[in-house]
């Protein structure tokens, strides 16, 4: 070792770091959006998070992946550590006071807050993605989005389009524990790694953008001969070496896991509609929304095949919906394998949002399919 190396010690500790909880402080004196309510419930979500993460990696010790016997409102069999995420998500964000309603995916209906304890936000979560690979150290997380109160007593509280959203994010459980947070149109997303040492969430990435095109590709290819004709026609194209590199497949289940690595390099996440699923499997209120408005922060796009995910009014709490998300250019070239060579996407996708948006309707009342010309049948 020569002199030099051992003279250079890295950093035990970066001494100009900045935590979650001071960023969001940041953002309260910066943006009018952000209450001092709406900090208070993302430090709870923050602690939520910390909890679930340590039960985690706990989990085969304390037997969390046994199963708990119940089904949810999907019918899927739940485990033990989905409950207890459930519960403590739940119990802290109740403990907030800043919360009015809340929509989890493993709730038939809404959870009602006690009136001495009620908010003015209302919190939809899915509070462990890709259950299906927790016992084999696969990639889960936790979703969220979080929307202002309306004037309305009852669950139509919870049923609002994504781009009434105040804030949105996901934490990712793998090799390290993150959280990457969106707070407010045009303010960005950053990520957040937690440190074990000192117990916080501290800022890593700041203003993350996706890549205007990438190169991977994230589907399940198992129910390829379901998909719609234009689907498997842009698999097709982006798979065959004659028009250029072939895109790589990579695919883990969990959509946390999905979503941020192609956040992070670029490509195109996609779970279609099939012909066993017309209206998709992911769920629009606690997986597409939260997801597309981060997606879109970081410049990129997000759709359920016919318009911005963003822009479909919901009309239940677990309504499914397709997911197509990623770079511009990726998402661009899906849509032209169904579109007309003439037509603009991203003037239809103007178009389908300004209607959707300004007349505030149910998706079935809006006849996008006319608009945007989608060529989808078999």
């Amino acid at each position: 070792m020569t002199e030099q190396q051992q003279q250079y010690e890295p950093p035990a500790f970066d001494s100009n770091c900045m935590t979650l909880t001071q960023c969001v402080l940041s953002e309260q004196k910066k943006v009018l959006s952000v209450t001092e309510s709406l900090t208070q419930l993302l430090i709870s979500i923050q602690t939520a998070v910390k909890a679930v993460s340590s039960a985690v990696r706990r989990a085969e010790l304390t037997h969390m992946y046994d199963m708990d016997g119940s089904t949810n409102v999907q019918g899927e069999d739940v485990k033990k550590l989905e409950v207890l995420s459930n519960e403590l998500f739940i119990n802290t964000l109740t403990s907030s006071f800043k919360v009015h309603m809340m929509v989890s995916k493993k709730n038939d209906t809404v959870i009602e807050i006690e009136t001495e304890k009620r908010g003015r936000y209302i919190v939809c979560f899915n509070p462990l993605d890709g259950s299906s690979n927790i016992d084999c150290l696969m990639p889960i997380g936790s979703i969220f989005g979080i929307f202002r109160k309306i004037h309305i007593s009852n669950e139509t509280n919870a049923l609002q389009s994504g781009r009434h959203l105040v804030a949105a994010g996901y934490a990712l459980y793998g090799s390290a524990t993150m959280m990457v947070l969106a707070l407010g149109k045009g303010r960005g997303v950053n990520g957040f790694k937690l440190d074990p040492s000192i117990g916080e969430f501290m800022l890593t990435e700041r203003n993350i953008k996706i890549p205007s095109k990438g190169n991977i590709y994230s589907i399940n290819e198992g129910y390829s001969h379901l998909w719609d004709r234009y689907v498997r026609e842009y698999m097709r194209r982006i798979k065959d070496p004659r028009g250029g590199e072939p895109y790589s497949a990579r695919y883990v289940g969990s959509m946390v896991a999905d979503v941020h690595r192609t956040l992070k390099y670029g490509g195109i996440f996609m779970y279609p509609a099939t012909k066993q699923l017309p209206k998709g499997k992911l769920r629009l209120l606690y997986e597409g929304n939260p997801m597309a408005y981060i997606i879109e922060e970081a410049g990129g796009m997000a759709s359920n095949g016919k318009i911005p995910l963003l822009d479909i009014q919901p009309i239940e709490l677990h309504q499914k919906t397709p997911v197509f998300l990623g770079s511009k250019d990726d998402v661009n070239e899906l849509y032209n394998t169904a579109l007309p060579s003439s037509a603009s996407v991203e003037h239809l996708f103007c178009i389908a949002g300004d209607i959707c948006t300004k007349k505030r309707s149910k998706i079935s009342d809006c006849n996008f399919e006319n608009a945007l010309l989608f060529k989808n049948k078999d």
